[in-house]
């Protein structure tokens, strides 16, 4: 199959969008350049349907042939030559409709590419666009990319092959009937034309029903995703007939919407009373008048096998395939130019200024999910020096992914300034910004491709001697042999968790950015490889802000910026045990809770943790409440924070929900 270059899905623009005028519009541009793509394919695809249709031509010429000059001439012979002529004329247009697809695939099936390529591109930019607006949940783009994209690839090649044989299938019948019995072509042509008619006056209301159920279809699966997922939090709060009245409703709607829809495509079915068998009862009921006339029985048989055996498939083909096919394709393809809109890019400030190193400010920043919502930062003041290495902790929930998407310029805050390297954000270019910050998400993303295009993505001339250096430092080196070498394919669903972030971490940690946030980018790596890494970036110039998932990594942090709610601390490990509440008791939860190389105190001897003073015995010490460290277990708990209940008697915001950050 040849290569094509496409030009990209254009978007309709929503509001236009809603007519049919619009969605046809759509609909045309995308045949129009799906034949452009590759002009070679869509000439011997027309080629191969005319030769299809013009046995229809001869076919009922054979039928009267057969039967004026042979059965009612008692010539057997000829009546057998003209019936052959028939069955040779089906022959050929079937073997002449056979070739049309391969060429008709070789249009086809580069669009699916395409259609993807550009409503993920769409999805994309709006995501990362401030002030873009948000995309439906996860199930509408995967509904979007699956059903729709199909639809839209079912549709076209209906259309493609269905518009050249009814075209050309409905011009032979009539020029048939005109040369075998040109008395009858009224007969043929007034209700073919009323059922036409017809077609094109349901076709606004069945337009308007097939959008309806593309959108009741994305609503059921996202409401459907939206509960499923929240099951948990429904039986807790005892929402379960709440959260099963909703799906219903949605379900309800669903089935409304299909059913208003299969109740305009029942009345298509009359389109095919009118346009083919009307005429076949009307030449039926006229015979009588047009042997009067002077035509011959055959020519009437003739004209009847116009009608029943070629106008007839035709015009079901046009109602069932060509008009389904078409507002499907209509409603789907104007889905995905809506899906595949990119947002008008913000401008680059004049004069744009570049960050000057790693350092980063956050200036009384406010941030709320919605005009009504409360805030989940609020007046948040934080400074960072090139080189700090920052770790957030906090119950789950209080906004620390947030911090990071406000830090990073992921999200605009509603109120504040971020600064990074010295520069607001408003005044860095977009293309300057991507390599001055690197942000790693909780769920790690590795692409199809070699190893060495994965970990070398936003470095590509990274040197040989540079990436297995990376690779030795982060401890990735089993898995580099692995997949065999930096040049080995990658299988995203091979990979482990952990394997895949340390590909995204390994990602980072090659880039150029000054600004590294790790949001919980290390959740799926034991405690062991998680001070590999911690360590490896501690190393590596620039400043790292960590959302942490394990308190250890308080303990290695120069500082820790603690969020509960209200305006964030800053300070050492130390200092925060001493005098915040919640961290002594967020502490006192991980320590009772975990056991072996997940306690703080089994970081290797003679490995220094800023903050932290204890012996290097591998164990926590036990001791008083003057201690950094909380008592083992197994002690009083007046003796120290040995329990998250001792830990509950000094702290009022005890994170019972969240006991094992």
């Amino acid at each position: 199959m040849t290569e094509h270059t496409a030009r990209p899905l254009r978007p309709t623009p929503p509001r236009a969008s809603r007519s049919l005028t619009a969605a046809n519009g759509t609909a045309l541009r995308l045949i129009r350049d799906s034949l452009a793509a590759d002009r070679a394919a869509a000439l011997r695809l027309t080629w191969w349907t005319l030769l299809s249709a013009a046995p229809a031509l001869a076919s009922g010429k054979a039928l009267a042939l057969a039967v004026d000059q042979g059965f009612l001439m008692d010539r057997p012979r000829t009546a057998a030559l003209g019936l052959g002529l028939f069955a040779l004329c089906a022959l050929g247009g079937a073997w002449a409709g056979r070739q049309t697809y391969p060429w008709l695939a070789e249009i086809v099936e580069p669009l699916r590419d395409r259609l993807l390529r550009d409503v993920v591109t769409g999805t994309l930019c709006r995501a990362v666009t401030p002030g873009a607006g948000q995309d439906d949940c996860a199930a509408v783009a995967v509904a979007r990319l699956t059903r729709q994209v199909e639809a839209v690839l079912d549709a076209l090649a209906g259309q493609l092959m269905l518009l050249w044989q009814f075209v050309l299938t409905a011009a032979a019948v009539v020029t048939g009937t005109a040369v075998v019995a040109p008395a009858a072509v009224p007969l043929v042509v007034g209700p073919l034309l009323v059922a036409l008619a017809l077609f094109a006056v349901l076709a606004p209301a069945t337009v308007r029903r097939q959008r309806e159920a593309f959108d009741a279809e994305e609503a059921l699966a996202g409401r459907t995703v939206e509960t499923v997922g929240a099951l948990r939090d429904v039986v807790a709060c005892g929402a379960q007939e709440h959260a099963q009245r909703e799906v219903l409703d949605t379900v309800s709607c669903h089935l409304r919407t299909s059913r208003a829809l299969a109740s305009v495509s029942a009345l298509r079915r009359l389109i095919v009373a009118l346009g083919a068998h009307s005429p076949l009862l009307l030449v039926v009921l006229a015979a009588p008048s047009l042997i009067a006339q002077g035509m011959t029985p055959g020519e009437i048989v003739g004209v009847l096998a116009y009608v029943l055996a070629t106008l007839e498939p035709a015009i079901r083909l046009l109602v069932q395939g060509l008009g389904a096919s078409w507002l499907r394709l209509a409603v789907a393809a104007e889905r995905l130019a809506e899906a595949a809109r990119h947002p008008e890019p913000l401008p680059d400030p004049d004069p744009a200024l570049r960050p000057a190193d790693g350092s980063a400010a956050l200036c009384g920043i406010t941030f709320a999910y919605g005009p009504g919502a409360e805030p989940v930062l609020d007046g948040v003041d934080l400074d960072l020096a090139d080189g700090d290495h920052l770790v957030v902790v906090g119950p789950s929930g209080i906004g620390k992914s947030t911090l990071a998407d406000v830090l990073t310029g992921m999200r605009p805050p509603r109120s504040g300034q971020v600064v990074l390297g010295g520069v607001p954000l408003d005044r860095i270019a977009r293309h300057d910004l991507a390599p001055a910050r690197v942000l790693l998400p909780q769920t790690p993303y590795v692409f199809a491709g070699t190893l060495r295009e994965n970990l070398c993505y936003l470095a590509p001339d990274t040197p040989d001697d540079v990436l297995a250096e990376a690779v030795a430092e982060l401890g990735m080196s089993a898995l580099v042999e692995r997949l065999g070498g930096a040049d080995g394919r990658v299988d995203p669903a091979g990979l482990s968790s952990g394997e895949r972030e340390l590909v995204a971490l390994a990602r980072a940690y090659l880039s150029a950015a000054r600004l590294i946030v790790l949001d919980e980018a290390t959740g799926h790596l034991d405690a062991a490889a998680e001070r590999r890494v911690a360590k490896a970036f501690r190393r590596r110039p620039g400043t790292v802000v960590t959302i942490a998932h394990r308190m250890a990594s308080a303990h290695r942090a120069d500082r820790v910026l603690l969020m509960d709610g209200g305006r964030p601390r800053v300070g050492t490990h130390r200092t925060l045990l001493a005098e915040a509440p919640l961290y002594a008791d967020l502490m006192g939860h991980w320590r009772t809770g975990t056991t072996g190389d997940d306690r703080p105190g089994d970081d290797r001897p003679g490995e220094d943790c800023p903050g932290d003073d204890r012996p290097r015995t591998g164990r926590p010490r036990t001791g008083g409440t003057g201690d950094d460290n909380a008592p083992a277990r197994g002690h009083r708990a007046d003796a120290g924070l040995s329990s998250p209940a001792a830990a509950s008697d000094r702290s009022s915001s005890r994170p019972v929900a969240d006991p094992a950050p």
